[in-house]
């Protein structure tokens, strides 16, 4: 069997191989994407005024009480509704930005307004703008703190890239489920899945405990 196993394996290779990239390229433009609209909500939610912090607050509030599969079903069909012509892979793309964003907004919020205001104040004080305040105070020690909760949300990104298969993603478990329907070995190349799926939230774990020592105060 496992002979049997390795046959199939190496003569599905590349097929695996297209669906772990494309798993891999989803992940991480939505992930990037998600952070940078992130920080700018966070931002909105902790210092903009009551009418942004409002609009901001309910954008949050509605797309994380909303199932990732939803807004996955509404890139791809209402964007076509409306005229805008988005293929399944920037559809996709774009709905899990756009969870990511809400999810990591609520991270940055969190974290700078756990920064005493004394420290924004203070850099007041001395002439700085908001941007040299937020740059060279805030974010500093902002981002020691978001960094555990964001890698679990990059992590979350990864494991929802398994819905873009409803709108014809070849992702890595569409291809998986290409295969199993041609050799029948669904324990094993479900398995593999898995390994991999693991291997890539790994090194996403590995490269946040890398910009934590990276950013980490001396001792």
């Amino acid at each position: 069997m496992s002979h049997t196993f390795l046959e199939q394996l190496w003569i599905a290779r590349f097929v695996i191989l297209n669906g772990l990239m494309m798993t891999v390229s989803i992940s991480l433009l939505a992930i990037l994407a998600g952070s940078v609209a992130g920080v700018f909500v966070g931002l909105a939610l902790a210092y903009g005024n009551a009418v942004l912090r409002l609009v901001v607050r309910a954008y949050t509030d509605i797309i994380r009480g909303t199932p990732v599969l939803v807004l996955v079903l509404a890139s791809y069909y209402v964007s076509s509704a409306v005229g805008v012509d988005l293929g399944p892979f920037s559809a996709g793309v774009l709905a899990l930005a756009v969870f990511c964003s809400s999810h990591v907004g609520e991270i940055v919020r969190g974290a700078l307004q756990a920064i005493p205001r004394g420290q924004t104040e203070a850099a007041k004080a001395i002439g700085l703008t908001f941007g040299q305040t937020f740059t060279s105070v805030l974010w500093p020690q902002a981002l020691r703190q978001c960094l555990p909760t964001w890698v679990n949300t990059a992590a979350e990104m990864v494991k929802a890239s398994t819905l873009l298969s409803v709108i014809g993603v070849a992702e890595l478990l569409l291809r998986t489920q290409e295969i199993i329907s041609r050799n029948f070995m669904s324990l094993q190349f479900y398995f593999l899945a898995g390994a991999l799926y693991f291997i890539v939230n790994f090194g996403i774990e590995r490269f946040g405990k890398f910009v934590e020592r990276k950013t980490a105060l001396p001792s």
